[in-house]
């Protein structure tokens, strides 16, 4: 494998073996049977997208009238881990861990969509997927950067800044670069037609600085922010060979545990509530892996380190044999129904 700084040479770590997730899978299945036990659904997530809608729409038009710089202050403090949040229940409804029925899990990442303004559930939905299926793959994972990224970005700290301040730009225009998959289909321009009517009617009925407190809530949110650095933790390579991490600090209790990233790629079944059990289900396979303790610590690394770029990204064109099962039971291209 090359080594991380290759990334001066202009080219992202390129590797011949397969993605690691499958076959550690298969260990821990063989090790630990016990963990198929926590496969399944978790309903009680929609409650949570109910409550965090609500909450949002009330902070925005208890905001209305306020001065732009309390709208600004509460949307970093406050808006950003709300929309954080409601991204992290569209992931668990991509995987659909929230209802049995596709179109159930569907409805509810829609409805949490509404408050991140940007219409990229049902995209999501498409993209999200095949980044398990094809991790690091130039041609089919979306979450690999773009030419366009990697050269305008460089090792620069201050574009690097200015990377993750518009990054819900970035994740907007990045899925284009993937030729074989089609964006646009009937649940995208749902998506599109439910979110132009939501705002329509949040900046009619409650004004202009309503809907800037949940736009500045999203852009925060998956930005230049502490939990922005989600985006670095989750496959940026800061110790060879390993190419994805966890995160096991304390914004987990607020992010529904989506700093448990390994064990989701690994057992995409599992929902968002029993991933630590699965860490402790076989601590053997998790506990010599390189983990995160603080997102913040994190940001500031990948902004100032020259070392680290938007190259410290594993791209292989080996995919490896299938999954275990590519069925809905371990959450892997699950069915529509």
């Amino acid at each position: 494998m090359n080594d991380p700084a290759s990334n001066r040479l202009g080219r992202f770590i390129q590797v011949e073996y397969p993605e690691p997730h499958i076959s550690r899978t298969r260990q821990i299945l063989q090790a630990h049977p016990e963990v198929k036990k926590l496969f399944g659904k978790n309903p009680s997530t929609a409650l949570y997208a109910f409550g965090i809608v609500a909450l949002q729409i009330l902070i925005a038009a208890l905001l209305r009238h306020s001065p732009w710089w309390l709208i600004a202050l509460l949307a970093y403090l406050l808006g950003a881990f709300a929309n954080h949040a409601l991204f992290v229940i569209i992931h668990e409804c991509t995987h659909h861990l929230v209802f049995i029925r596709g179109r159930d899990n569907r409805f509810v990442a829609l409805f949490a969509n509404l408050p991140q303004v940007f219409p990229s559930a049902m995209a999501f939905f498409k993209y999200h997927l095949l980044h398990h299926r094809y991790q690091g793959d130039p041609e089919m994972d979306a979450d690999l950067p773009s030419p366009t990224e990697i050269k305008w970005v460089g090792n620069h700290p201050g574009k690097k800044a200015l990377f993750l301040l518009f990054f819900f730009l970035v994740e907007a225009v990045r899925p284009a670069q993937l030729k074989k998959v089609k964006l646009i289909d009937a649940w995208f321009m749902i998506n599109v037609a439910l979110q132009i009517a939501f705002c329509a009617g949040v900046f009619f009925i409650l004004g202009g600085k309503a809907l800037a407190y949940l736009t500045l809530s999203t852009i925060f949110g998956i930005g230049l922010h502490p939990l922005g650095a989600r985006w670095i933790q989750e496959h940026y390579v800061v110790q060879k060979p390993q190419e994805t991490y966890s995160y096991y600090g304390p914004l987990n209790r607020l992010c529904f545990n989506v700093g448990f990233h390994n064990e989701h790629h690994d057992f995409m079944a599992v929902p968002w509530t029993r991933l630590p059990d699965l860490k402790r289900m076989a601590p053997e396979f998790y506990e010599n892996l390189h983990s995160h303790r603080s997102w913040t610590r994190l940001l500031y690394t990948f902004i100032a380190d020259p070392e680290i770029s938007l190259l410290n990204r594993v791209t292989r064109n080996n995919r490896g044999p299938a999954p275990v099962k590519e069925s809905p039971l371990l959450g892997i291209l699950p069915t529509e129904s």
